[in-house]
């Protein structure tokens, strides 16, 4: 196996996560001399918290997409409707586009950002050696779409205040809209968890025990 270039663990370095000090790793806790952080090399327990924050996301986007995300009362009439009621409201109305991209952010891609964080973790946990420059990519990916999950709560704060002017029609959110942000937040913050480099260390771990 071909052998890797030297890396900062390899020679005893560590850099600052706040700062970005370049420091010598200390056998011992230690501290950032500028900033006053806490040195670690790698992000301290992030397979574990990663797992939790996944886990968590999963059991908070079942209610997010089966609950009401909006309630709409007109004329005494009140209306629910669900992110997918939504999606097939705006294409049985013609809306294809609009309905494309509600379905995207906020159905397909908190469920990819699970999938995806799920298989760097087995990926990472079992030492795959299997391509770290595309997974490397797959979590950069996961970190970029995240935020644009939050569409279809900013949807429903637009309609609100709009209808809100009105005298005919009133909009609330509904229960799946708190549950749904908690998706959108928690995910992030597994992607905030997850450690890249961990995909490396096996790489470096594999390289090692050939030599």
């Amino acid at each position: 196996m071909t052998k890797l270039p030297p890396t900062a663990r390899r020679l005893g370095l560590v850099a600052c996560h706040r700062c970005h000090l370049l420091c010598r790793q200390a056998e011992g806790p230690a501290d950032c001399p500028r900033c006053g952080a806490s040195l670690h090399s790698r992000k301290p327990n992030s397979i574990a918290r990663t797992w939790a924050f996944v886990l968590a996301a999963m059991v908070f986007y079942i209610p997010a997409n089966l609950l009401p995300i909006m309630y709409t009362t007109s004329l005494g009439a009140v209306a629910s409707d669900t992110i997918m009621s939504g999606v097939i409201y705006f294409i049985s109305s013609g809306s294809w586009p609009l309905a494309l991209i509600i379905f995207i952010a906020s159905v397909f891609v908190p469920m990819l950002k699970l999938l995806i964080l799920s298989f760097l973790l087995i990926s990472v946990q079992r030492h795959w050696q299997w391509r770290p420059v595309d997974r490397t990519r797959l979590y950069r990916l996961t970190e970029a779409i995240g935020r644009w999950s939050m569409l279809d709560i900013y949807v429903v704060t637009i309609l609100v205040a709009l209808v809100h002017l009105g005298a005919l029609a009133n909009i609330t959110a509904g229960l799946g809209a708190p549950f749904f942000a908690a998706v959108v937040v928690v995910t992030m913050l597994a992607a905030e968890s997850f450690d890249p480099r961990l995909i490396w260390d096996g790489m470096e771990d594999s390289n090692d025990g050939t030599n």
